[in-house]
């Protein structure tokens, strides 16, 4: 497939207007060449520390692709690990996940990074190498048996690294040197695991044009989910070493790239640390990653031989960037949204999952709030509204809402949000046996709040909004990881008198934690 050079410059131009904030990088290689190499802004704005390709980022989520490959080529296949799990989920009640499950994201842990906020996190507190391990212990169930289905949750990838380590008798650094960084010719890539020193003193930026940028505030330790620090000559390196092998059945990224299934043999769209997605027509593996004040994605389509990496120090989309940069190499645009009918807008609830779901629509799309970040649909031809893993219609009154990436369909259904009128008998203490935790909702004044105690302290007092009857919603948009959970769903349960005696706590990463109420 020919390259589409001014159709790809053009686009590269408009990034920095397009996806504003201080700095960023764009890279794109096509049949295994640099094509394109771009850096602008700054990485540091109080001492204009220009941006450059030789800047080191925190790739953040991206690692994981790198754990996973050095798990193959430094221990064998993920059974080799089985006899080393059990002790890292002692209090598991439920059916432990095999090591491959946690590979592929589909051990059905709840996300450790959103439980923080369920412990006491604070989003600039410490978060020391020591503390992650005796959190993800306290897990007692999941949120479905493993194999059946796709969770994100970067405590997998926090075990694996662990487990290599153990069996290796070598620290992940080196393993990730000896397989992949020295081969790929990746010269400068480190890992980073205390993001309270970043590498090249590069400084990661909250906030939007809107509202300007202000330096983020990271104290969380991190290796196997994340942690690797390289520059785009460095990712520039590693897509080169990706195409070189394509058609090399035992090379790492070819091993890694295979679609993976779930237990019934339907196709995964996750597995190894890669995102499977389709570029058009296209094929593409890839990934994002995500901290506090950085944005990072890179894509790489075999049959075009196409690989786009963006990186950006503050909160842009860089998914959607990327995906933008690869249709304009390939001489091509993204389908243009047909306008939307009436009817969409609303609030609905999953309760099988206990999630609250909104939708904002605009004169071409509209926004799903359900992850972790909105999603942006379009109006298909049968009248469906979808985004590349997900599917709206209608059903009646509710909404199913199909998720491809977790081999799932959803019911939503409709709710009447009330005024903000606060119900006196949720106040109180409650306590969770899932994470051993504590929480409490004050309400006073009409407003009621909800704070969290646990093995990382007391967190702040959180504004808790009334929805609908029983409903309670709780946004915390900043926590040590990013993105932050979003919006958590609080569900009241009653006794047979009326009186609240608990609930459950859901967000997408951490769902149905069931709490009772002791005071």
């Amino acid at each position: 497939m020919d390259l589409s050079r001014a159709t790809l410059e053009d686009a590269i131009n408009a990034v920095p207007k397009r996806f504003q904030g201080p700095g960023g990088l764009i890279g794109v290689l096509k049949d295994g060449e640099i094509v394109a190499s771009r850096a602008w802004g700054y990485s540091d704005l109080a001492r204009g520390k220009a941006m450059s390709v030789d800047t080191r980022m925190p790739i953040c989520s991206i690692s994981k692709q790198f754990t996973c490959a050095t798990l193959l080529a430094a221990v064998g296949e993920p059974e080799v690990l089985e006899d080393k799990l059990p002790p890292f989920l002692p209090n598991l009640a439920t059916e432990l996940p095999s090591v491959r499950q946690l590979c592929h994201n589909q051990s059905g842990l709840r996300d450790y990074w959103a439980l923080t906020v369920l412990h006491g996190g604070l989003a600039e507190q410490t978060f020391r190498r020591e503390d992650a391990l005796p959190l993800i212990a306290r897990m007692r169930s999941g949120h479905f048996p493993p194999g059946t289905s796709y969770s994100y949750c970067n405590c997998n990838y926090r075990i694996l690294s662990e487990m290599i380590e153990a069996e290796t008798g070598s620290d992940l650094e080196t393993l990730y040197q000896t397989h992949i960084w020295g081969p790929a010719g990746m010269k400068t890539a480190v890992l980073t695991a205390d993001t309270r020193h970043p590498e090249d003193g590069v400084v990661g930026y909250e906030g939007n044009g809107d509202h300007g940028f202000i330096p983020a505030d990271n104290g969380i330790y991190w290796r196997g989910d994340a942690g690797i620090s390289a520059s785009l000559s460095d990712m520039m390196a590693y897509e080169h070493w990706i195409d070189a092998q394509r058609e090399d059945e035992s090379g790492l990224y070819t091993r890694i790239s295979k679609q993976p299934t779930f237990s019934e043999g339907t196709p995964a769209w996750y597995g190894f640390g890669l995102v499977h997605e389709r570029i058009g027509t296209l094929a593409a593996t890839g990934h994002g990653g995500a901290l506090r004040g950085f944005r990072i994605h890179r894509l790489y389509c075999p049959e075009a031989r196409l690989s786009v990496v963006v990186m950006f120090n503050h909160e842009a989309d860089a998914h959607a960037c990327a995906r933008q940069i690869a249709f304009a190499a390939l001489g091509k645009t993204e389908p243009e949204s047909q306008p939307l009918p009436e009817g969409w807008a609303g609030t609905w609830i999953d309760r099988d999952r206990g999630m609250l779901t909104r939708i904002t629509p605009g004169r071409r799309t509209a926004d799903l709030q359900y992850f972790t970040d909105a999603t942006q649909l379009s109006l298909a031809d049968d009248d469906r509204l979808v985004a590349p893993d997900v599917s709206l219609q209608r059903a009646g009154d509710a909404l199913i809402l199909g998720i491809v990436s977790e081999n799932t369909q959803r019911q939503l259904d409709p709710i009447t949000e009330v005024p903000g009128i606060c119900d006196m008998d949720a106040a109180g203490t409650y306590e969770t046996d899932e994470l051993q935790t504590e929480m409490r909702i004050e309400i006073r004044d009409g407003a009621a709040s909800m704070q969290f105690i646990g093995l990382l302290g007391t967190g702040q007092m959180e504004p808790l909004y009334p929805v609908a009857q029983d409903i309670w919603e709780l946004v915390t948009r900043r926590s040590m990881d990013a993105p932050a959970p979003g919006s958590w769903t609080f569900t009241v349960m009653r006794n047979a008198d009326g009186h609240v005696t608990g609930g459950t706590l859901s967000c997408w990463l951490a769902r149905n934690i069931a709490y009772r109420k002791v005071a």
